[in-house]
């Protein structure tokens, strides 16, 4: 393994065992994510892991749809090339508020579609020929998805999402990705 990484593998490890070993901090979710950019500037496959909390029952119900919200954190590696920047690799953790509007598990097809806008951190503020100015950005995404499996703990996700440090830095190039994300709920 990289030594680079191994402080952010140790964390995400650490946080791990701490989530799935206290009722305070009872996970709800744990998912593997893999995508791209769809930039040319900043050409990078992404992938990593979250985890996630549910924040409470259902905000408000209509008909066979219920509003949820929970907060995701996790941490994944951008793998692109060099690039003009001289840099192919960067490491993204983030904390993410999302809200929900899920159809009932219970129904033939439980789709959900999704937004959230979150806090970003980086190793480094360049990759490929992108460069961020700034390792801090905002993550906003919009995503759809279906729970399945007898109890409907597992799902599947496709998210569009944005990151830019609006406008915090010197420069604001932002960057774009699709993510598909595999999920697995206690």
């Amino acid at each position: 393994m990289n030594t680079r990484f191994r402080p952010l593998v140790t964390a995400l490890a650490s946080a791990l065992f701490l989530a799935a070993t206290g009722p305070a901090l009872a996970v709800d979710r744990v998912a593997f994510e893999f995508g791209t950019t769809d930039d040319d500037r900043a050409d990078a496959d992404r992938y990593g892991a979250t985890l996630a909390w549910n924040l409470g029952g259902e905000w408000m119900k209509l008909g066979q749809w219920g509003l949820h919200t929970y907060v995701e954190a996790g941490i994944n590696v951008w793998d692109g090339e060099k690039g003009s920047t001289g840099n192919d690799t960067l490491v993204d953790g983030h904390v993410t508020p999302v809200f929900r509007l899920q159809r009932d598990l219970g129904t033939s097809l439980p789709l959900f579609v999704e937004a959230g806008v979150g806090l970003h951190g980086y190793s480094e503020t360049k990759i490929d020929g992108r460069d961020f100015d700034i390792p801090f950005a905002f993550g906003s995404h919009i995503g759809a998805g279906l729970r399945f499996g007898p109890g409907g703990e597992f799902e599947a996700i496709y998210r569009y999402q944005h990151q830019s440090n609006a406008g915090l830095g010197d420069d604001n190039p932002g960057v774009n990705f699709h993510l598909f994300t595999l999920g697995y709920h206690f």
